[in-house]
């Protein structure tokens, strides 16, 4: 008698613990993990082995976001490009939810040559709807959520099929809420109050967390301490220290740059602090230093991780005194200059390992700034780019734009260099396509022979690995590459067709052939 009742509080408690679990899920800040995580979930409790979720920015349009789980990059192709399309496409036709034991056999789907060519078993798929509105039944369909595969035989039981209608309902509307706010975060410029009281043209972007990053150089500007800037190599710690004098009370003064990292030990003195007259052999005069050099305006000390330990105990002393000898000297000199430092390495670490003073950290750290890198803000590295294109060329007629699919293909590309990477990057491309007479730098120009003829020739050995040896941007460019050729073949170069199994737009599909360098091959099979 107490079974029944006992399975009716199980799938309760299975409802409650989703539902619970996906609302916990609610701070995420952004679309694609929040959704990654909400189908890790649902995957979990379904016991299904694989998972994939397409959400687009509105009913007819091209997905914005897609998130697979438990799939291989070749299973991943198949999915978005063959396999689910059809199963997808009647959920999102009907509102319902879609489950079959076997979608092979069945006729519903036997239209469909994705479905027959994968021989798709257990599926089960729901629409992602909005709540309703005032006026209508529903709010909108914005996507799917697709389940395949599961471990015994049959279709998913009811219960796998309420969590999944539990998660559709509780996912619809945060995604719309996260991809809004993307959306309009994009129009936004972050930056442009703090700019009005702050010059920083030499640090291009207005994403939110480089408008954060401004506000805070803009407040230190403003109190007379030492400032400590951290962040990746390349992420722009000079241009954020220039703008920080700038807006200081001593931006008439001098703003004097120290690579503390090509400093030799040997010579740290004489550059920081200057030279009497025959204190060294290069010293026929007197020999002013880098502080003196920055007397009434701000020293910046650059790498300041690398010094030596004896340096840092010459700095300390200068920090403390705020006065300096020359080498070879025996007066005091009063210094009047601030100390704005950076380094990208962990100090923290350094001093634990005792290869940097806890007492100079301390001195240097009054305020802390962490400069973002560039992966933290991604909505910025199409305005870099083009900024920093701007910039190549001794006259205009040797001024290259950026194309659009280069952009999109920059953007998409990772750069653990930051800043200065993507610099090389685009000075490297320019000069090729100024070489090649192109009237606009080109991927193929950014990327090399891997962008095009090496991401086709990785495609075309199959499921082979990826070269271990290519770095992490060249290796997404040649899966890409791979996924958009094989999945153009199966077509026939049917690019409509194509961009459709692909999700994308047929324009956006157009700029990743050109991008990539693909060309169809008359009368090859495969």
């Amino acid at each position: 008698m107490g079974a029944p009742g006992n399975s009716v509080v199980s799938r309760i408690e299975r409802e409650r613990d989703l539902f619970l679990s996906l609302l916990s899920l609610g701070h995420a800040d952004d679309a694609l993990p929040y959704i990654g995580a909400a189908l890790e979930l649902l995957v979990g409790a379904t016991g299904a082995r694989q998972g994939y979720v397409e959400v687009y920015g509105g009913e007819g349009l091209p997905p914005v976001v897609s998130v697979a789980h438990g799939l291989s990059s070749t299973e991943v192709a198949d999915v978005r490009a063959r396999l689910s399309q059809g199963i997808i496409r009647d959920a999102l036709a009907t509102g319902r939810t879609v489950s079959t034991a076997s979608a092979v056999d069945d006729p519903r789907f036997s239209t469909f040559a994705s479905v027959q060519a994968q021989k798709l078993r257990a599926v089960i798929c729901a629409p992602l709807v909005l709540p309703a509105g005032p006026d209508s039944v529903d709010g909108g369909r914005i996507g799917a959520l697709y389940l395949e595969g599961r471990s015994a035989p049959g279709p998913f039981p009811e219960e796998d099929r309420a969590l999944v209608e539990i998660a559709a309902k509780a996912i619809a509307p945060n995604v719309e809420r996260l991809l809004w706010r993307k959306e309009t975060a994009r129009d936004v410029d972050h930056t442009a109050p703090v700019r009005e009281r702050l010059a920083a043209p030499d640090v291009v972007g207005k994403s939110r967390a480089l408008g954060e990053t401004l506000k805070q150089v803009h407040a230190a500007a403003q109190v007379p301490v030492t400032v400590l800037l951290r962040g990746e190599s390349g992420t722009g710690k000079s241009a954020l220290a220039r703008a920080l004098h700038a807006a200081s009370s001593r931006r008439g003064g001098p703003f004097v740059e120290v690579n503390a990292a090509a400093l030799p030990e040997t010579l740290f003195e004489s550059e920081l602090f200057g030279a009497e007259k025959g204190a060294h052999s290069q010293a026929s005069t007197r020999i002013a230093g880098k502080v003196e050099a920055a007397q009434g305006g701000t020293l910046f000390l650059d790498e300041i991780g690398e010094l030596s330990l004896v340096s840092q105990a010459k700095l300390l002393t200068f920090l403390q005194d705020k006065s300096f000898m020359r080498l070879g000297g025996n007066v005091k000199v009063s210094a009047d200059v601030r100390i704005v430092a950076a380094t990208n390495a962990d100090l923290e670490d350094l001093v634990r390992n005792k290869r940097f003073r806890q007492d100079l950290y301390y001195r240097l750290n009054v305020l802390e700034i962490v400069v973002p890198a560039l992966r933290d803000r991604k909505e910025d590295i199409g305005l870099v780019a083009e900024a920093i294109a701007d910039r190549l060329g001794d006259d205009r007629s040797q001024r290259l734009p950026l194309s659009r699919a280069s952009l999109r293909a920059l953007e998409d590309a990772e750069w653990p260099g930051n800043v200065r990477q993507l610099e090389n990057a685009i000075a490297r491309g320019w000069a090729s396509a100024l070489a090649e007479g192109a009237r606009a730098i080109e991927p193929r120009h950014l990327f090399g022979e891997r962008s095009g003829d090496g991401a086709r020739r990785a495609s075309n050995d199959g499921a082979r690995p990826i070269d271990e040896t290519l770095t992490f941007q060249e290796a997404t460019r040649q899966f890409q590459a791979r996924v958009v050729e094989e999945t153009l073949a199966a077509c026939e170069w049917n690019v409509s067709e194509a961009a459709r199994r692909l999700d994308l737009s047929r324009s956006h599909l157009n700029d990743l052939i050109k991008g990539f360098g693909l060309r169809r091959v008359r009368g090859a099979g495969r």
